[in-house]
C-alpha cells in the first residue's frame, strides 16, 4: 500500500508560541511518527521574505523554529524535514506554474484583496500601493511547495483553504495544457478539533497582536507572562466560568482529561485568580521543562541543526531533481540527446 503524502510548511518570521504548539506543532509531530504517512515538513523561509525584510529576524526565526520542532520530537528518520531555500527546484517550478496560472486567479486571493481594500479605505489613488509581487504571487509559490512532492493532504487553517484550491486549479491547468498526469490534486485538511488559544489579552494568540507566550521562554519570564493573562474581577469564592477563560483554555490544552475536570471543579468552587495562575504556571513549566532543555542545547549547537536540515534537503532533492527533469521535458526545456 502506498503511503499518504502530507505536507506542512512553517513560515519563519517569528518565535514559536503556545498557540503554534497546540494548533499545529503537536499534531504534526504526532503525524510524523506514523509509518503509513510520508510527511514533508519544511521551513517556509522564502515565504517569510514577503512580510519581513529584517534578515537578522528571518535568520533567527529559522533557527528557533527548526530547534523547536527537533526539541519536541519530530521524527526526521520518517518525516522529511528541510528548508524551502535549500531546494532550488522550488523557485524553478514556481516560474513554470506562474506561466500557466491566470492573473485573474491571483486577483481573487484573500491577502491581495485585503491589501487592496486597505489602500482604498486609506484613500490611496493607487490600489496596489505598497503591494509587492511576492504578496501578489505567493499562492503560486505555495502551489509549487505542494505540487513538487505530489502531496495528497495539506493540513491548513480555514483561512488557507483558498490556497489549496488554487493549487488544485493550477495543477489541473498544467496537466491539461501538457496532456499528462504530472501533478496530484491536493486536498486541504482542516482539523475541526484543532484548538485556537487565546493570548494575554484574550484575543487569539498571535504575534500580530503582540500577545503571545513564547514556547520556550525562561522559567521566570513564563511565570510573569502567565500572571499577565487577562481575567475578570470575580473575587475568590465566587464561581467562575472556565469556558470563557483564556487561563483555563491554555491549561486544558496541555492537561489530561482528568486534570482538566479537576480544574473545572475548582473554577466552580471559586478558585482565586492568583491561585489559578500559579497552578497554570507550575503545570506548563513542568510540561515544558525537558523540551526547553533540549531546545536550549540545540540553540547552542546550530551546526547540528544545519546537518539535520542538509540531510533532509538531500532526501527531498532525490525526488525534486527527478521531478523537474520530467517537467522540463514536458514543457520543452529538456536536454538535447
Amino acid at each position: 500500500m502506498s503511503q499518504t503524502r502530507v505536507l506542512t510548511g512553517i513560515t519563519t518570521s517569528g518565535t514559536p508560541h503556545l498557540g503554534n504548539y497546540v494548533g499545529a506543532i503537536k499534531p504534526a509531530i504526532e503525524a510524523s511518527q506514523d509509518p503509513n504517512v510520508q510527511s514533508f515538513y519544511f521551513l517556509a523561509d522564502y515565504h517569510s521574505l514577503i512580510k519581513c525584510q529584517d534578515p537578522k529576524r528571518v535568520q533567527q526565526s529559522r533557527l528557533e523554529i527548526a530547534a523547536t520542532w527537533l526539541a519536541l520530537g519530530l521524527d526526521t528518520d520518517n518525516a522529511i524535514f528541510y528548508r524551502q531555500s535549500d531546494i532550488p527546484e522550488i523557485p524553478e517550478l514556481t516560474w513554470m506554474l506562474s506561466c500557466v496560472c491566470a492573473k485573474g486567479l491571483m486577483n481573487r486571493a484573500h491577502a491581495y484583496k485585503a491589501a487592496v481594500a486597505e489602500n482604498e479605505e486609506a484613500g490611496n489613488q493607487d490600489p496596489d500601493k505598497g503591494i509587492t509581487m511576492g504578496l501578489f504571487g505567493y499562492p503560486v509559490l505555495m502551489a509549487a511547495d505542494i505540487l513538487m512532492f505530489n502531496a495528497n493532504k495539506v493540513p491548513v487553517g480555514r483561512d488557507q483553504i483558498q490556497h489549496i484550491e488554487m493549487a488544485r486549479d493550477i495543477a489541473g491547468r498544467f496537466n491539461h495544457l501538457y496532456k499528462g498526469d504530472y501533478f496530484t490534486l491536493p486536498n486541504a485538511v482542516v482539523d475541526e478539533k484543532s484548538q485556537v488559544l487565546g493570548g494575554l489579552d484574550g484575543r487569539k494568540m498571535s504575534k500580530s497582536y503582540n500577545n503571545t507566550i513564547p514556547l520556550f521562554v525562561a522559567e521566570k519570564k513564563l511565570q510573569k507572562l502567565v500572571r499577565k493573562i487577562k481575567t475578570n474581577s470575580l473575587e475568590p469564592g465566587e464561581p467562575k466560568d472556565p469556558d470563557a477563560c483564556t487561563l483555563f483554555q491554555i491549561y486544558a490544552a496541555f492537561a489530561s482529561t482528568e486534570e482538566t475536570a479537576t480544574m473545572r471543579q475548582q473554577y466552580a468552587d471559586g478558585i482565586g485568580w492568583g491561585d489559578a495562575k500559579n497552578q497554570v504556571f507550575e503545570y506548563l513549566n513542568a510540561h515544558l521543562e525537558k523540551p526547553r532543555e533540549r531546545y536550549n542545547a540545540l540553540m547552542e549547537d546550530p551546526g547540528h541543526i544545519e546537518a539535520v536540515l542538509q540531510k533532509g534537503a538531500e532526501r527531498a532533492r532525490e525526488e525534486t531533481a527527478v521531478t523537474m527533469d520530467r517537467l522540463r521535458a514536458a514543457v520543452g526545456l529538456g536536454r538535447f540527446n
